[in-house]
């Protein structure tokens, strides 16, 4: 028999304000167990909660990027909660009422309905310590701002649930209302998971996967979920709803908990917040102030600067790093020069660093700079190389870099001649071997004159100068003027 995968997704998402969703605690990630908190978050006696308005921005813009109908009037819930990371025992969410609803994610040909998009508080942290038998809870993550987008059973591939959640991290990240970090729970993902009969119009039976900490765990806790139901039913046995762990060690999932129903959470309508209304204007304008999102940024790239469809994919990869490109390229440099340098050399600085784009000290200034040089014909690529990794960590001045370390390229082609002459006459089995059509000897006769002009040379000229030589062409005329 074949089978048939049907997924769909809650994924949750940190909202990049500085303060939480009902007080003025900050969000800033880590710090000290419980320093992070007030009477108001952990919802000691007395205390009321006030809606942070950046959240109720983030999530609208967030709705209008991902096609959203807004809800005009918006209202909380009580979510009543059993677990200790939440201390005052119930979870403000929306159920019936939420911000966003009936939204669509367009991936590959393929459209992904939202079924809902909703604000909410997210819950604390408990660090199950085994050694010593005791379970921790760390408050500082309470009343962290959430949005949660709740996804149809759309998905039939783990390759499909990848393509959703990067082009959902890259538009929630150009909008700036998260960082999608998902090693520090900015970006967490749940996947409900049931199989049925391949043609078959009816829903199996469920589970819900939580603690997947990176696109890989999921797209391998998917192939080991569908697999597990599967040979539980060819077996004659049962599929059980409930709520299953990831186990990144053991490479399987394992049950935590029977799955819960809305009506196991007893909502009704939070007391403490009041109804919230959307005027058209409020709607207007946040809809003028969205940016330009990367698949628009990618056509364009295209359409204006002539770039490939890959150039495009990988500038556009981050926003930090787009604005990057758009801003060296307004100061005069080459599209096409400007992401070969971020493509190249700027990303691998990047990654030995483990640095974000938006952390980079090198600035366009430099970058646009260090090119004109390079098309100015005053570095040669090597050189240019070796002074961008020498001024990358400080953002230095290029031109007093290469001025204080006698960097600038040799333009005297009678010096070259020279060079190149004295090579040939030094390496003679080197020049009997290239012509008896051995090419790596042509590479160490280059290698030769760049060692002897200490890679000042510009290789172009290096190359077609003892081409030439080799051919049997006689020295350039010599053209005067000073050497270097």
């Amino acid at each position: 028999m074949t089978w048939e995968t049907v997924i769909g997704l809650e994924t949750h998402v940190e909202l990049a304000t500085k303060t939480k969703i009902f007080c003025s605690c900050t969000t800033a990630f880590g710090g000290d167990p419980n320093t992070h908190c007030c009477p108001v978050c952990t919802g000691m006696p007395g205390t009321l909660p006030v809606l942070n308005k950046r959240v109720l921005e983030f999530a609208v813009k967030a709705g209008l990027a991902l096609n959203c109908s807004i809800t005009r009037y918006t209202k909380f819930d009580r979510k009543n909660y059993f677990y200790p990371d939440l201390p005052k025992a119930y979870q403000i969410s929306q159920l019936y009422l939420p911000i966003c609803r009936d939204g669509r994610v367009d991936i590959g040909g393929k459209t992904v309905r939202i079924h809902e998009l909703h604000m909410e508080e997210d819950a604390g942290k408990l660090v199950h310590d085994p050694w010593i038998d005791q379970t921790r809870a760390d408050y500082n993550r309470c009343g962290v701002p959430l949005i949660e987008i709740v996804t149809e059973p759309d998905f039939r591939t783990a390759e499909e649930v990848i393509a959703y959640l990067e082009k959902l991290k890259e538009t929630l990240q150009y909008l700036g209302v998260s960082d999608c970090k998902m090693q520090e729970g900015s970006l967490r993902c749940d996947v409900n998971l049931s199989v049925r009969p391949a043609g078959s119009g009816e829903l199996g039976t469920r589970t819900e996967m939580k603690n997947l900490s990176s696109f890989k765990a999921i797209a391998r806790a998917i192939a080991y979920e569908a697999n597990r139901q599967i040979e539980l039913i060819t077996e004659g046995k049962r599929v059980v709803q409930e709520t299953r762990r990831w186990d990144e060690n053991k490479d399987a999932t394992y049950a935590m908990r029977s799955k819960e129903n809305a009506q196991d959470y007893r909502y009704f309508p939070e007391p403490d917040i009041p109804p919230v209304r959307l005027s058209e204007e409020y709607l207007d304008a946040l809809r003028a102030a969205l940016p330009e999102l990367a698949g628009a940024k990618r056509a364009r790239y295209q359409a204006d600067y002539s770039l490939p469809e890959y150039d495009c994919q990988m500038i556009t990869s981050d926003p930090a790093l787009a604005a990057f490109f758009e801003d060296t390229v307004a100061l005069g440099a080459p599209p096409k020069q400007a992401a070969n340098w971020i493509m190249g050399q700027v990303l691998a600085a990047l990654s030995a660093r483990a640095m974000e784009p938006k952390a980079m000290p090198l600035t366009p200034p430099t970058l646009a700079r260090l090119i004109a040089l390079v098309g100015e014909g005053r570095l040669n690529r090597n050189t240019a190389v070796k002074v961008f990794e020498a001024v990358f960590d400080s953002d230095g001045d290029v031109d007093a870099y290469v001025r204080e370390h006698g960097l600038e390229q040799i333009s005297d082609a009678s010096l070259v001649e020279d060079v190149v002459t004295r090579v040939l006459a030094s390496n003679p089995k080197s020049v009997a071997d290239f012509r008896a059509g051995k090419d790596k000897a042509f590479g160490f006769l280059v290698g030769q004159v760049m060692r002897e002009l200490k890679g000042k040379a510009d290789p172009r000229a290096v190359n077609e100068r003892l081409r030439a030589r080799l051919a049997g062409e006689g020295p350039a005329p010599s053209r005067g003027g000073p050497r270097e």
